[in-house]
């Protein structure tokens, strides 16, 4: 008997989008099948659709009509709402972009809850997020979080811009930002969903709280996390090769999408 293909539709067709699809297609292709593309950009959205077998350019709405799996990859403006349009549609949904649905994520689960839906959070640029989980069974004390990235990951990012920070003559590792999750995510909402990512992991039990800085002299995405609870204390460093396509975005991000998406399918389920 053949197993059928779980159909994605992918909002948002930049480099992750696009690279995420390309790699399905290329190591998946037997369980899962990219059927329909969205993006305020219709361009980019029929060059990947050129790259597909079946893949259609269509509207948010078509999009979800015609897919099991609505996959977030657009940003952290439009995150809250594919997701909230997605689950209203009873379909399940995978956001990237995590940020954009901080501090409204309850609103989430309550419709996912009603509608019979699910939400995957792939694990992103880091690790260890099933420890972090399952801690929150014997209660989590602090979370924090402590990112490294060269200057071109961070150009452009709106803190930057709003703060005219020069990164170029930046010649030693420097803070440049230090502050809670919440506002880490608005200063940098394209740059570290990781720290948006620990409090949902968290469950409310504490407020993360991130510090970033800049260093000429790395060449990798570094997150360094520490948690503390009475059950483990945590230490979780990741040094991750930016990906080939888009310098701000870890290459384990996009990876840790793929893996999310095809184990849904799978009968064996590690670490979770």
């Amino acid at each position: 008997m053949t197993k059928k293909k779980i159909k994605i539709g992918i909002v948002g067709c930049g480099a992750i989008g696009a690279s995420l699809a390309l790699i399905l297609k290329k190591r998946f292709k037997k369980s899962v099948e990219v059927v329909a593309l969205c993006d305020t950009n219709t361009e980019r959205a029929q060059t990947l659709r050129r790259k597909l077998a079946r893949a259609k350019v269509v509207s948010l709405r078509e999009l979800i009509r015609l897919s099991d799996l609505v996959v977030e990859s657009a940003s952290a403006k439009v995150s809250f709402i594919v997701a909230k349009q997605a689950l209203l549609s009873k379909k399940h949904v995978l956001i990237m972009s995590i940020g954009g649905i901080l501090e409204r994520e309850n609103e989430l689960f309550k419709i996912a809850q009603k509608n019979k839906a699910k939400i995957y959070f792939p694990s992103g640029a880091i690790c260890g997020l099933d420890g972090i989980s399952a801690l929150t069974l014997a209660g989590i004390e602090a979370i924090t979080l402590k990112t490294i990235k060269p200057p071109e990951a961070l150009q452009g990012a709106d803190y930057v811009v709003k703060n005219r920070l020069n990164l170029n003559e930046i010649k030693e590792e420097k803070v440049i930002f230090q502050g809670t999750a919440l506002e880490a995510v608005k200063a940098f909402p394209q740059n570290i969903n990781v720290v948006a990512l620990l409090c949902i992991a968290a469950r409310g039990q504490v407020v993360p709280r991130g510090k970033v800085l800049v260093s000429p002299h790395s060449k990798k995405n570094v997150h360094m996390i520490e948690v503390k609870s009475r059950a483990a204390r945590l230490e979780i460093k990741c040094e991750n090769v930016p990906s080939p396509d888009n310098p701000k975005t870890s290459y384990l991000a996009i990876l840790s999408a793929v893996r999310a998406i095809a184990g849904i399918s799978d009968v064996v389920h590690i670490g979770v």
